[in-house]
């Protein structure tokens, strides 16, 4: 126990870091602050979890008393924890492994996985896990987490400055090119945070960065808006006008969201309202087209089956008529 109550005390990011004004980031209202900073906390929470507990079914018995809603930011935050265990020189390396083998881990995969590229923007990169002991459809998930760390902890040089991580080539096979592509992702997720959940900050700042970045970005964007929250239907209205030509993107990852969400058993209203507004369906109905759409395997080609999978839903998606604005 005193090991455990110290390796949180040494390893665990401080609370402080998630206070909007130590972030520079924009306050819309009170409320929205209060949102985004309860966010930060609970994947705090879900990081200390990790640090503490002797077994992965004592991290997910502490999970799971927290508030149905935030709960998966939990998760992501023992994601990120299991992978600095396994990062660190000594001790054992299946904490991920573990956390996963979990009933509850399995439902909050998604976010466990996104956990993961928050600890390797933290780890030395020769203690990174390697992608092919993950599922290899998911693994551009690390990736984007990895991409929400650095824009969220270094935001005037990856939003502002419009850094770009070409060192990082961690993809498997012949896709290292897509690091890019799913980092920027992660980076869109972040813009949700850096802008307070106002969806004309939001815009503003993607429209900021090279054509090429935006459609990656808006998915990012939207797949916050659908997860976290924080914007009124007319909100999400603006984001999806805003988002012009890359629509089908911005629905494609609110469904990534809604299936997320039903997977975990917890659908909030706001993710109701999103998925209705995006996607032109309930959570459920995008869930399972979500399902239905994904690869079984990694396939041969110059695409990730992860980017096969986006672009059959976008594809879907526009064909059903976009998004509602």
């Amino acid at each position: 126990m005193f090991w455990r109550n110290l390796r949180r005390r040494l390893l665990t990011p401080d609370v402080v870091e998630t206070n909007l004004d130590r972030r520079g980031f924009y306050k819309k209202s009170e409320l929205a602050r209060e949102r985004l900073e309860t966010v930060g906390l609970t994947f705090l929470d879900g990081y200390a979890a990790v640090m503490e507990a002797a077994t992965p079914d004592e991290t997910v018995n502490r999970l799971q008393q927290l508030p149905g809603w935030l709960r998966a930011f939990a998760y992501e935050g023992a994601g990120m924890g299991a992978a600095v265990l396994d990062g660190l020189p000594l001790g054992r390396r299946d904490h991920v492994r573990r956390l996963l083998d979990t009933e509850r881990g399995g439902e909050q995969r998604y976010l466990i996985y996104v956990g993961i590229g928050w600890a390797m923007a933290r780890l030395p990169r020769i203690r990174w896990p390697r992608p092919d002991t993950l599922d290899q459809v998911l693994a551009p998930l690390v990736l984007d987490g990895y991409g929400f760390h650095q824009a969220y902890f270094h935001t005037r040089r990856y939003v502002h400055e419009h850094h770009v991580d070409k060192s990082v080539r961690w993809l498997a096979g012949g896709h290292a090119w897509f690091t890019t592509h799913a980092i920027d992702q992660g980076i869109g997720r972040a813009l949700w945070f850096v802008a307070g959940t106002d969806p004309v900050r939001v815009a503003n700042l993607i429209d900021t960065f090279p054509a090429a970045r935006r459609g990656d970005l808006y998915a990012g964007a939207g797949l916050a808006a659908t997860f976290a929250g924080g914007g009124d239907e007319a909100e999400l209205r603006t984001l999806a006008r805003r988002s012009g030509e890359h629509r089908g993107a911005l629905a494609q990852a609110c469904a990534f969201a809604a299936e997320a969400r039903v997977r975990s058993g917890v659908v909030p209203a706001h993710t109701e309202v999103a998925t209705r507004l995006f996607c032109g369906m309930t959570p459920q109905e995008a869930a399972r087209l979500v399902v239905d759409r994904r690869p079984d395997r990694q396939l041969d080609g110059d695409l990730p089956a992860y980017e096969i999978w986006r672009r059959r839903l976008a594809a879907e998606f526009v064909s059903l008529g976009g998004v509602n604005t």
